[in-house]
């Protein structure tokens, strides 16, 4: 449905009869509300799949539950994909379905929905989280007003260990040859654009021709509503790029946009509707023909998401959340030509 105000989609869950789980109808509804970001919204509506599907499973109610169900979900989670169906015994070296850091991001959303709930007569907002007094660090130093006690903060009942992982990044060589791979320069200045300015995807995607300053050789990133649901997170700011990218994106202009009339710089160019502005899908579909052709394994963030999306939805869940702007089930994306 389109919604008034804010994003014109919003993400729901729905049981295996279609029909609409309205605790976190409510919830999600209210992260909407309050202009969460959809990619936000659509990851809660994710974790709660697996919290419902769960409580499914076990027969349990989603506001009766205690900390020690929320310690086998835990347990449910870090099983592999056969064995969380209940009569498939795993083995101990069989692959974990969840990392440490995905299964405290689900612990932060499902306590986020009983805190929502609690101020709606369901006492279990404290479910997974207690109030603890703040312990300061060793030294010498000490605040202004440290004498007076510092007041309690919110932390987690449950949550893993995980390590903090740095991110892996291209080689030189590595960028140059999935450049060169692209057929179209369109693509070539997609990419290079995104090696070496930092932009994200969706900021790339969201980019209009004034947002480019050639003489100063500048990309403005502009926070605004863009028709391909392409987002730039966080406040604007201005990204110096060399002149070789410059370079290739007159090529592009001069070579294939021509006399194209849009304000969007990364359009569909060979595939209807030409003109309308590239979206996460079809780079996410770019990307897996360029891994097939350099044998380069690589991805921008959102690609890595939308694969952990589609791996999730091949699974016999009995849950779904739909996204309601389009009423479809998360589905793997079908591959087209852009």
């Amino acid at each position: 449905m389109v919604m008034p105000f804010g994003d014109p989609h919003s993400w729901t869950l729905v049981d295996q009869d279609a029909a609409v789980v309205e605790p976190v109808e409510a919830f999600l509804s209210h992260l909407h509300a309050i202009e969460r970001s959809p990619n936000t919204v659509k990851a809660y509506a994710h974790d709660l799949r697996d919290w419902f599907e769960f409580l499914d499973r076990g027969g349990l109610v989603w506001s009766g539950v205690r900390l020690e169900e929320v310690g086998r979900f835990v347990a449910w989670l870090r099983l592999p994909a056969a064995g969380r169906v209940g009569n498939v015994s795993a083995l101990p070296t069989a692959e974990s379905m969840c990392s440490e850091a995905t299964v405290n991001r689900k612990l932060s959303a499902i306590s986020a929905f009983y805190e929502f709930h609690q101020r709606h007569g369901v006492d279990l907002g404290d479910l997974l989280t207690t109030w603890q007094r703040h312990k300061g660090h060793g030294g010498s130093w000490r605040p202004l007003l440290a004498h007076l006690g510092s007041g309690p903060e919110r932390t987690r009942r449950i949550r893993l260990r995980a390590e903090r992982r740095i991110p892996d990044t291209l080689a030189t060589k590595q960028v140059a040859a999935i450049v060169a791979a692209c057929a179209r320069l369109r693509d070539r200045f997609l990419f290079s654009l995104l090696a070496t300015s930092g932009l994200r995807v969706g900021e790339a995607l969201g980019l209009r021709h004034s947002d480019i300053d050639a003489a100063a050789r500048l990309v403005r990133v502009v926070p605004r509503v863009n028709a391909n649901r392409a987002r730039a997170k966080g406040g604007g700011r201005q990204v110096p790029v060399p002149g070789a990218v410059i370079r290739r994106y007159a090529d592009y202009l001069h070579g294939e946009y021509g006399e194209l009339d849009s304000d969007y710089v990364f359009v569909n160019l060979w595939s209807a509707p030409i003109g309308y502005p590239l979206t996460y899908a079809s780079v996410y579909d770019l990307v897996c023909r360029l891994r097939e052709r350099t044998g380069i394994m690589f991805g921008p963030l959102f690609a890595t998401r939308m694969r952990q999306s589609c791996c999730a939805a091949r699974c016999r869940s009995r849950w779904w959340p739909i996204c309601w702007g389009t009423r479809r089930s998360l589905r793997p994306v079908t591959r087209t030509r852009i």
